[in-house]
């Protein structure tokens, strides 16, 4: 999956650098690396695994009713990644992204990034061994004789 799809690192570095927010979203799981690196002395920036939106403005509803004291974000950057989380680290964009959090002092954001990546790599590992196995979710081509 990681050779198949080209990401433009040097533009993901560029928004990642501005946006309010950023979401990363992953086509294979159908979730989305919700961070909202907005910040107060009562709130850390938001950094969560969160189901895809259907739109931009679904995307923005939902921020809204999980940060509700937060005016809508200037700017939202959306990255599709048909790669695997772990190429995140090994391209240099959670680096980037850690980076990013490190600037707002708030080391909870900081450990919330790396759990998110350890919970998309965990629903890869699972989504791999439901296409072998999951006769639910997928279906084979060939079948074994019993």
């Amino acid at each position: 999956m990681d050779q198949d799809f080209t990401v433009d690192l040097t533009e993901a570095g560029r928004n990642i650098a501005k946006a309010e927010v950023i979401t990363i979203y992953f086509p294979l799981l159908r979730r989305t690396l919700l961070i909202d690196t907005r910040y107060d002395t009562e709130d850390d920036p938001l950094v969560r695994v969160v189901p895809m939106a259907r739109s931009p403005e679904d995307r923005v509803r939902s921020l809204k009713r999980m940060r509700p004291r937060f005016p809508r974000p200037s700017s939202i950057v959306v990255i599709p990644w048909p790669k695997y989380a772990a190429s995140l680290v090994r391209l240099g964009v959670y680096d980037k992204l850690e980076q990013r959090l490190i600037l707002s002092g708030r080391e909870r954001a900081v450990r919330a990034l790396r759990s998110g990546l350890e919970e998309l790599e965990r629903m890869e590992r699972e989504e791999m061994a439901a296409a072998v196995v999951s006769e639910e979710r997928y279906h084979t081509i060939w079948r074994r004789r019993r």
